[in-house]
């Protein structure tokens, strides 16, 4: 057993409705689903977005983070405070959000600075919501490396920011988990998928074995995240073909690497 639970990005199939994704989610065995905010959860819809909160419990699953898009730096603050509002109404403990797309690690220092306010006042503002902040790692952005995102946490400096991880499809097996290993101390959440060269180029998640059963292991330990008593989640995010139909055998994988024994009614 890593300590690290299954969930899926409820992204992965953004043509399907709520009911739908929840249904899936329960018969692949899932624990729980990372919401996203652009369609399943929409900002300012605190009761559709509880509603989703009771449905997700009624099937036994938990909304462990509020996949946001809020662009750090870029969104305006009563839209930060709008997001927050709607993520407590969801019931969860962590809301993600984005360096802004086009400004990378060799952004000028101004560049980094309004990005960094604008992490430092999402930060702050969730703080009094009793919610942590988690960053989106992702390539194109100035979370697109293990030493550009230290960097940003450090200028930052919040007892609840945090950040993800997933691999970028162009570093090698070894390169990606050594960034991996260098946010781990930062660490909230994965999201899990395999790829080929690229976005479109899915595969099903057991051909990403040589980097994920090594990573799912190396994120189990205790660390600042789950000793503040939160839960780690690994979320599928995307199959191959964006196929429903293959979400459980990737599911399966997931819960085999984690340790999870299969469920008898799943």
């Amino acid at each position: 057993m890593t300590g690290v639970r299954a969930g899926l990005c409820s992204i992965t199939f953004r043509s399907l409705d709520v009911a739908t994704i929840i249904g899936l989610a329960v018969s692949a065995g899932l624990d729980g689903i990372e919401w996203g905010a652009d369609l399943h959860v929409p900002v300012g819809d605190g009761r559709h977005a509880a509603d989703v909160a009771r449905r997700s419990a009624d099937a036994g699953l938990s909304c462990p983070s509020y996949g946001s898009y809020v662009m750090a730096g870029r969104t305006p603050t009563d839209d930060v405070v709008d997001v927050l509002g709607t993520a407590m109404d969801l019931g969860t403990d962590s809301v993600r959000i984005w360096t802004p797309f086009g400004t990378g690690p060799d952004a000028p220092a101004a560049d980094r600075s309004i990005i960094a306010d604008g992490i430092r006042e999402a930060a702050d503002l969730a703080a009094e919501c009793d919610l942590a902040i988690s960053l989106e790692f992702h390539p194109g952005t100035l979370t697109e490396t293990a030493a550009s995102t230290l960097d940003l946490l450090a200028e930052v400096d919040r007892p609840n920011l945090f950040t993800y991880w997933q691999p970028d499809p162009s570093l090698d097996d070894t390169s990606a988990l050594e960034e991996l290993t260098a946010v781990r101390p930062f660490l909230s959440h994965l999201h899990v998928f395999s790829w080929g060269a690229g976005f479109h180029d899915r595969r099903p998640l057991a051909a990403g074995a040589g980097i994920w059963e090594r990573a799912l292991g190396d994120a189990g330990d205790p660390d600042p995240w789950t000793s503040g008593g939160r839960d780690r989640y690994a979320f599928l995010e995307y199959v191959e073909d964006d196929d429903p139909t293959n979400l459980r055998d990737d599911a399966a994988t997931l819960r085999a690497w984690l340790g999870i024994e299969e469920s008898t009614d799943a």
